[in-house]
């Protein structure tokens, strides 16, 4: 499919501004103090350990298995991306999904914006990519699982999804691997129009906060950072208009219009790649799935 040209046209409004460096004052004082300040090395503060609360973990869990538990789920991903800039400070770009999921084989992702508008259809036997706008289309035989099919996208187009770990098998497993440390924040009632528990969980690879229903255990909430993005771009996901186990019509899988577009080629343009530190989603444990990568 066509990268996203947004993300470009984003980035250029940067290009060719330079800041200057700002000169930096001194402050007198008396030398000999001075001297005995700059030769004296700046106490180290202690580093704490590393913990894993198991009321944090236990929050995580309880949100894992209500989204493991569900049999169909549809829900509204708001995604903002920062992207470095020639100023300094990130720019963020948005883009909002419209999502829904029956497993074992069904999904359906719709992008309307912000930047050229997709739509992904997934109904156990194919897998379309579309481009409205465009009227172009990529279709290809299906993988047997949402989660065999969301690895064919990664590796097929370079697509991926922010909220991908909510809708495989195991959510829990997906967030927690490699774990290192996890903790309790505390409670917000601003986020996601009711009442969230807040828990940060960390491993080698991602730093996550998390804002998770109190009542419901579903997210609303996700910031995420990533241990080996050097400028250390902050990524949030926020998620409502949740719908669990309401079933939806099968037709809303599949797309004549989409069908019948301008035929192109499954493909990842060299510079549409995942944010930095993301990597490819882990391969399908079931022998079926294994079978059709």
């Amino acid at each position: 499919m066509r990268s996203n040209q947004f993300v470009v046209r984003a980035l250029a409004l940067a290009v060719g501004v330079i800041l200057g460096a700002s000169a930096h004052a001194q402050q007198p004082q008396p030398a000999a103090k001075a001297v005995k300040a700059a030769a004296k090395p700046a106490a180290k503060p202690p580093v704490p350990g590393l913990v894993i609360e198991p009321r944090a973990i236990e929050i995580v869990k309880a949100a894992s298995a209500r989204l493991a538990a569900a049999k169909s789920m549809a829900f509204t991903a708001t995604v903002t991306y920062e992207y470095p800039s020639l100023l300094g400070p990130p720019i963020a770009v948005t883009t909002r999904s419209a999502v829904v999921m029956q497993r074992p084989d069904k999904l359906l992702v719709v992008t309307p914006g912000d930047g050229p508008a997709s739509e992904m259809y997934y109904d156990g036997k194919t897998v379309m990519a579309y481009a409205p706008a465009e009227n172009l289309v990529a279709i290809a035989d299906a993988p047997p699982t949402v989660v065999a099919a969301l690895r064919f996208l990664f590796d097929a187009a370079a697509t991926y999804y922010p909220f991908t770990d909510l809708l495989v098998d195991d959510p829990y497993a997906a967030l927690a691997e490699g774990l290192k440390a996890a903790f309790y924040i505390g409670k917000s009632d601003v986020v996601g129009g009711t009442t969230t528990d807040m828990v940060a969980i960390a491993s080698g690879e991602i730093f996550m906060q998390i804002w998770i229903g109190a009542e419901d255990k579903l997210p609303r909430r996700v910031r995420a950072t990533y241990a080996r993005d050097p400028l250390q771009l902050r990524h949030q996901l926020d998620l409502s208009d949740w719908q669990i186990d309401v079933a939806p019509p099968l037709e809303k899988f599949t797309s004549a219009k989409a069908a019948a577009a301008n035929r192109i080629a499954f493909g990842a343009p060299a510079y549409r790649v995942p944010p930095a530190g993301v990597k490819p989603l882990s391969k399908p444990k079931t022998a079926a799935a294994t079978k059709a990568q």
